[in-house]
């Protein structure tokens, strides 16, 4: 008879996700995740496979649990201008919110696998096309809603927009100057006037 596993799975791979996420995946050992996850090396293997089988699923974890914290966010009856101010302030209140490690484990994948990993490559490169496809759909809601010029290209301003995300998330792991990262928000906002 199969033994029932002792643990929660997603709480489990919750760990797994922040652990990664903080100290990327190359200085991550087994013998980290086994600590950190409070499970057997061997119940890793058997429930998520290898270390980067488990960094795959944790990479995965990761955007459904980014996703519906912004998703939540995004629900609210806003103008469309002040939605997309929401989705850089999310990446903003992230360098404060102590719960979670600093940045972005997108971002950080995207730099230090990328090159060496084209699986991993094109996983980034999806996840960044959403984010851009997140822009691109609040875009023509303003447009459909003639709160954003029509003159605008919702596609080349979804790429500036992810662009400008993406950088936001690298500075967010540094000491950048909170003040100056809200005026790089601020000026990104205003080609929408």
């Amino acid at each position: 008879m199969a033994r029932s596993k002792e643990f929660d799975e997603k709480q489990t791979l919750k760990k797994a996700m922040e652990l990664f996420w903080e100290q990327g995946y190359e200085k991550t050992s087994m013998q980290d995740l086994v600590d950190h996850m409070g499970i057997h090396r061997r119940s890793i293997y058997d429930t998520f496979g290898d270390k980067r089988t488990l960094f795959l699923s944790a990479l995965t974890y990761y955007e459904e649990f980014i996703t519906t914290k912004l998703m939540l966010k995004l629900e609210r009856d806003l103008p469309t201008k002040q939605k997309i101010q929401e989705v850089f302030m999310f990446v903003i209140n992230s360098k404060v919110d102590s719960d979670y490690p600093k940045g972005c484990l997108t971002v950080n994948t995207a730099v230090e696998l990328s090159l060496l990993d084209k699986e991993i490559a094109q996983i980034i490169s999806d996840m960044f096309s959403r984010t851009e496809n997140l822009f691109y759909n609040l875009l023509i809601q303003g447009q459909n809603k003639g709160e954003i010029s029509n003159e605008l290209n919702p596609e080349l301003l979804s790429l500036y927009l992810n662009n400008t995300l993406v950088g936001l998330r690298v500075l967010v792991k540094t000491n950048y100057n909170s003040k100056n990262i809200e005026n790089i928000v601020d000026l990104t906002l205003s080609v929408l006037d």
